[in-house]
C-alpha cells in the first residue's frame, strides 16, 4: 500500500507538472530576460535623444536657457527615478519653470548621465574637429548656458585631483564662451556630497576656484558665479540628506532649492545687464 500510495503520487505530480509547463513557458516569454535584446546604456539613449532635439531648428530658436551638465542636469527631465522605484526627480521642478512660462525661462537640457569633464567636451568640439558640435546646432542662441560640471572627474580620478577637475572645468568654460560668445553662463558651484572628506579636500576648493575664476580675465562680465553649495548644508555644514536621492543626486526637494536659487539669479543677471550704459 505504501508503495502503491508513493507510485500514485508520482504519477499525480508528474501529470501536474506537464500540465503546468505550457503555463510556464507562456509566462516565460513574457520576460525581457527571455528575448535577445542588444545592450543599450542610458547615455546613449539620451546622445540620441539631444542629437534628435538639435536638428529641429524651429523647436531651438525660442530657447533662451542652455543646461550642460553631467546627470545632476541630466536628472531635471526625469519625474520617477527610473533605477529606485519611489524616488523622485526634477521633471516636475523642470516644468514648472523651465518649460515656456514664463517664455525667458524656455529651457534646453543638455545634461547626459555619466559624462566626464573631457565627454562634454567632446560634444562641445565642432563637428569639423571630429565632435558633436551641440552648440553650434542651427537656431540655437540662448541668452544663458547654465553650467555644472566636474562631479563624475572625482572618480576614477586623475592625480592630483583637484587640479584636473579645475582645469577641465576651466576648459569646459573655454569652449562654451568660444562656441556662444553672445551668451552668459552662469557657472555654478559643485553640490555637496555626502563624502564629507571629498567636500573639504575636493568640492568646497573647486568651488572657491571657480568663484575666483568667473571674476577673472577673460571670463569677467560673460560668466557670472552662483553659489548653491550653501543652500544643500546645514548650520555645520553637512550635507542636507533629505534633499538628495542617494547622496550625490537631488531629488524632487532638492531640485526645487536648486530652482529657487536659478531663478532669481537669472532675473538679478538681466536686471543688471539691462542697467549697464550702452557703449556710443
Amino acid at each position: 500500500m505504501i508503495i502503491a500510495d508513493w507510485k500514485t503520487r508520482r504519477l499525480i505530480a508528474a501529470a501536474v507538472f506537464a500540465a503546468g509547463l505550457p503555463t510556464l513557458a507562456c509566462c516565460a516569454a513574457e520576460f525581457v530576460s527571455s528575448k535577445p535584446q542588444e545592450r543599450v546604456d542610458y547615455w546613449q539613449l539620451r546622445q540620441a535623444e539631444i542629437t534628435a532635439l538639435l536638428k529641429d531648428t524651429p523647436r531651438l530658436a525660442p530657447v533662451r536657457l542652455v543646461f550642460l551638465g553631467d546627470s545632476i542636469t541630466d536628472f531635471w527631465h526625469l519625474g520617477d527615478n527610473p533605477w529606485f522605484p519611489g524616488q523622485k526627480c526634477g521633471r516636475a521642478v523642470w516644468d514648472e519653470s523651465f518649460g515656456g512660462k514664463p517664455a525667458e525661462n524656455l529651457s534646453l537640457n543638455l545634461g547626459i548621465s555619466g559624462d566626464r569633464l573631457e565627454h562634454i567636451l567632446f560634444r562641445l568640439l565642432p563637428q569639423s574637429a571630429g565632435g558633436r558640435g551641440e552648440l553650434d546646432a542651427a537656431g540655437l542662441h540662448p541668452d544663458f548656458i547654465v553650467l555644472m560640471v566636474g562631479i563624475n572627474n572625482t572618480f576614477a580620478a586623475e592625480d592630483p585631483m583637484l587640479e584636473s577637475v579645475f582645469a577641465g572645468i576651466q576648459a569646459v568654460l573655454t569652449a562654451v564662451r568660444k562656441r556662444q560668445p553672445s551668451a552668459t553662463v552662469i557657472l555654478q558651484s559643485l553640490l555637496p556630497t555626502n563624502d564629507e572628506t571629498k567636500n573639504r579636500d575636493l568640492v568646497r576648493p573647486v568651488n572657491q576656484r571657480l568663484a575666483a575664476l568667473a571674476d577673472s580675465a577673460p571670463f569677467a562680465g560673460s560668466v557670472r558665479y552662483l553659489d548653491l553649495y550653501s543652500a544643500f548644508v546645514d548650520a555645520s555644514g553637512k550635507q542636507l540628506s533629505q534633499c538628495f536621492n542617494d547622496g550625490l543626486h537631488p531629488n524632487e526637494s532638492g531640485y526645487r532649492i536648486w530652482r529657487d536659487k536659478l531663478v532669481p539669479f537669472l532675473s538679478q543677471v538681466r536686471a543688471s545687464s539691462k542697467s549697464k550704459p550702452t557703449s556710443s
